[in-house]
């Protein structure tokens, strides 16, 4: 036996046959997803001779990443890796409110102000966040989806809060 402590913890949750746990929770992850996916588009039409169908590229991503999971779970049984991780809430709890911010207020406050909102809240994500940088890489972010896409790219996206515009 080896003075050198192992790399991996001795409590861990996880049967002996998993070398890699956070390797193998991830690639569970991605299976999962895929699942999801294959079942959300099975009501879509599918390739039919050399056309394209609606669930075409879905079903091929879904594929690819069913692929990448697999791949990643059988990795993970196969050679040693990292213990599961500790999981943080502070990021993605704040970048789903931000997602959820912007899709909430869209329509009623327009473009330049949900825009700016939702990226100041997915700053909030991270405790290292410069929030004089972070002011004006939001203010040029905004101008560039402003200009982006109701003119560039032709899309009936409000700009104004509706009170505003009536």
């Amino acid at each position: 036996m080896s003075d050198t402590p192992s790399r991996l913890s001795d409590k861990s949750v996880f049967p002996t046959w998993i070398r890699g746990p956070q390797d193998f929770i991830g690639g569970l992850a991605l299976v999962a997803v895929a699942a999801f996916a294959l079942w959300a588009s099975s009501d879509l039409q599918g390739m039919q001779g050399f056309s394209f169908g609606a669930g075409t590229a879905p079903r091929i991503f879904a594929l690819l990443l069913l692929g990448s999971g697999v791949v990643l779970m059988v990795t993970a049984i196969l050679v040693d890796g990292e213990p599961l991780a500790k999981f943080h809430w502070r990021g993605p709890l704040f970048v789903g409110l931000a997602i959820l911010s912007f899709a909430v207020s869209i329509r009623p406050l327009g473009l330049i102000f949900s825009a700016f909102t939702s990226f100041l809240i997915a700053a909030l994500a991270t405790p290292e966040t410069r929030w004089k940088e972070t002011i004006i890489v939001g203010i040029a972010l905004t101008i560039g989806c402003s200009l982006l896409f109701p003119y560039a790219l032709g899309l009936p996206m409000p700009l104004y809060p509706s009170f505003l515009i009536r």
